[in-house]
Parts: C-alpha cells; sequence; structure tokens
C-alpha cells in the first residue's frame, strides 16, 4: 500500500474522535470500541492524560505506544483484531488527513514563467502573417 494511503494518526486525534463515536468507556459495565487505524499512531505531547483506549493500527511509535500502555490501553496489531473481531464489530475506523503531506503543496496549476504565449490552435490556417508564405491549399 502506498504511503498516501497511510496517513498517521495522532493519540490526540484518536481521543477526540472515539470520544464521539463510544471509543472511550463511561463506566466498567460497557466495553470500549476499538479504533482502527490503517497506518502509524503518533504521539502528541500536548495531551497530559490519555485514557483508556483499545487502538489497533499498522505501526506505533515508542512512545505513543508506552503512552497508550501505561493508561491500561491496548496497542493491536491489524491479525490480532481480525482474530478478536472478524466481523469488524464494534469497531472505529479512523484515517488521517491524505492532503497533509508537503508534496501536495506543489501540485495544480502553477506559476507558468517559461510558458510560450496562448496559441488558439496550429496548422497553416492559424499561423500568423508574419512573411511567411501560405500554403497552397487555402489558395483558390
Amino acid at each position: 500500500m502506498s504511503k498516501i494511503n497511510r496517513p498517521p494518526v495522532s493519540v490526540s486525534r484518536v481521543m477526540y474522535l472515539s470520544r464521539n463515536q463510544g471509543g472511550i468507556a463511561k463506566d466498567a459495565s460497557e466495553s470500549p470500541k476499538t479504533v482502527v487505524v490503517v497506518g502509524t499512531i503518533t504521539d502528541d505531547n500536548r495531551v497530559l492524560e490519555v485514557p483508556k483506549l483499545s487502538v489497533a493500527a499498522l505501526r506505533f511509535t515508542n512512545t505513543a505506544r508506552a503512552r497508550i500502555e501505561a493508561a491500561g490501553g491496548e496497542c493491536l496489531t491489524l491479525d490480532q483484531l481480525a482474530m478478536r473481531a472478524p466481523t469488524g464489530s464494534n469497531t472505529i475506523l479512523l484515517r488521517g488527513p491524505k492532503n497533509a503531506r508537503e508534496a501536495v503543496r506543489h501540485f495544480g496549476f502553477g506559476p507558468h514563467k517559461h510558458k510560450k504565449p496562448f496559441v488558439r490552435s496550429k496548422g497553416p490556417k492559424f499561423q500568423k502573417a508574419r512573411g511567411r508564405r501560405k500554403s497552397r491549399a487555402f489558395h483558390v
């Protein structure tokens, strides 16, 4: 899978989105949902406290894994998730921003300084009269 389809997701983003979707358990009786990310989970040092989370991802940074496990959560691989929930029930699928790469800033229409001036079309019918002979096809 290409890297553009595996954007990283921070721990703070996982917390924010899973809180709205019921991923964080409110009390001990209900089980929290498992957050699934096809990509890397990164740490966010702006967050002071990480709640108990169950996260499945392709990769974890060392600090993100340590913070999730220190809070009593668990870090799963996608293989472990497939064994636990083969149908994908009780999971939340998240994706990071695909257009956050630095390369995306250079795509699209740019400042064309070295382009030729606009020509409506090519061919003898549209040639400018700069002393060139017209082709014989257009003489009657």
